[in-house]
Parts: structure tokens; C-alpha cells; sequence
């Protein structure tokens, strides 16, 4: 893992809703906004069992299929803990998916500079798939909310998708400028092949195929990228 991600067990994030970080409610501590004070020892470790509880649940089963009452017993707390730490179960879904993402985009931002855009692609296609072996359950949300016709994250997985797309947008521009590159490509497909096969080949190795190494997945991706390239 990165240094800047929390140490938790692999395929939960860790709680969110610290102070500081995006999409978040108030700061554990603080004033809840009746005058009442929240107790902080307490309440992180509530958010941090609900946090785990629910990424494992939704992540099996799908955010529809999974209750608040089964989130509360898995995570051993109260039914109210559950509203009081996050006011709703849409809310609580909410910011996995943001926290999930700021994980993952941690991890892009930590890569190594290097001099060769094409191996600077790779090292990000694996940081993805290095993402997806830690954190799967969080893939599994991932796809399974994505590709919902009523989902009322859309608009939130839309702005995730956009920010993670952008990476492997910038990758591809300094791609561009390094390499000849075939014009007939459209870029746009590029971007959502490369983004959707991370996914699809993470949980497919993670699920079916665990011998497959990190390396031979990312091998696999990364064919998209040589074929951009102009012989």
C-alpha cells in the first residue's frame, strides 16, 4: 500500500468522514449541529466497524440486496449508530465510492516519475490492478452499481469516472507527444477500454484465475496502449 492510505485489511477501505476530506459530514468531536458533542473515540470506531461491515456486504451482494439492519449486525453496533454516524444508507454508499476513488487516485499520484510515457502508463495500469487485489469488495461495488440503468450514485460515479479517466487521459497525451501514434484510434475508446479492462481483468483474476500474476494482467491491459502506437 501506499504510505498515504491508512492501514486496514485488505478489501475494506478505511472509515471516512474524518476531518478534511471530500463529501464528508461534520468532523468526529465536533458540534453535530443541535448542541450536542460528538464523543470521538467512540464514534471512529463506529464509522470505522459500519465502514467495514457495509464495504463487505454491498460489495458481495450489491447496495439494493443489503440493509441497514444487516450492516448493523455485521458491524456489531446499533441499527441508530448506523443513521447517526451517516444519516442514511444512500449516504453511507455515497462515501465509500468517493473514498474508494481518493485511494486509488492516492496511488496514481504516488508513482514514480519516469522518462518513458509508455512504462509510466504501465505503472499506473498496475497501481489499478494492485488497487483491485486489495480492495475488491470495492470493485465489486464499483461494477455493480455502474452498470444499473436507476442508480442514484450516477451522477457521483460519473464525476469518480471522470477524475480516474483523466490519469489515463494525461498518460495517453504524454504518449502522444513522446511516440508516433495511430490517428484512427479513437481516444475516447482508448481512455474507457483501458479504464474498464483494470476492472474487468483485477476481478477476473482476483475471482477465477489467482494464479494469473499482477504482472501478466498488466501485460494483458497494456496490448491497448502498444496497439495506440503507429508502426
Amino acid at each position: 500500500m501506499s504510505p498515504t492510505e491508512p492501514a486496514t485489511r485488505p478489501g475494506l477501505p478505511s472509515a471516512v468522514g474524518d476531518a478534511g476530506g471530500p463529501g464528508q459530514g461534520p468532523a468526529v468531536g465536533d458540534d453535530d449541529g443541535a448542541g450536542r458533542r460528538r464523543r470521538p473515540q467512540r464514534t471512529s470506531a463506529s464509522r470505522q466497524k459500519i465502514f467495514d461491515a457495509s464495504m463487505q456486504l454491498i460489495g458481495e451482494r450489491g447496495a439494493a440486496e443489503v440493509t441497514v439492519d444487516e450492516i448493523a449486525a455485521e458491524a456489531g453496533v446499533s441499527k441508530g449508530t448506523v443513521y447517526y454516524n451517516f444519516g442514511s444508507k444512500s449516504e453511507l454508499i455515497a462515501q465509500l465510492l468517493r473514498h474508494g476513488v481518493d485511494i486509488l487516485l492516492a496511488r496514481f499520484a504516488a508513482v514514480p516519475a519516469v522518462e518513458d510515457p509508455v512504462a509510466a502508463m504501465e505503472s499506473v495500469v498496475s497501481e489499478a490492478i494492485a488497487f483491485l487485489d486489495d480492495y475488491p469488495s470495492f470493485g465489486q461495488l464499483w461494477m455493480n452499481e455502474n452498470w444499473k440503468a436507476e442508480n442514484e450514485w450516477r451522477d457521483l460515479m460519473r464525476e469518480l469516472r471522470s477524475e480516474l479517466l483523466d490519469v489515463i487521459s494525461q498518460a495517453l497525451d504524454r504518449i502522444g507527444q513522446r511516440y508516433a501514434v495511430n490517428q484512427d484510434v479513437s481516444r475516447s475508446g482508448l481512455e474507457a477500454a483501458i479504464f474498464g479492462a483494470c476492472f474487468i481483468v483485477g476481478l477476473d483474476r482476483k475471482s477465477f484465475h489467482p494464479g494469473r500474476s499482477q504482472e501478466a494482467s498488466v501485460e494483458a491491459i497494456m496490448t491497448f496502449v502498444k496497439g495506440y502506437l503507429a508502426r
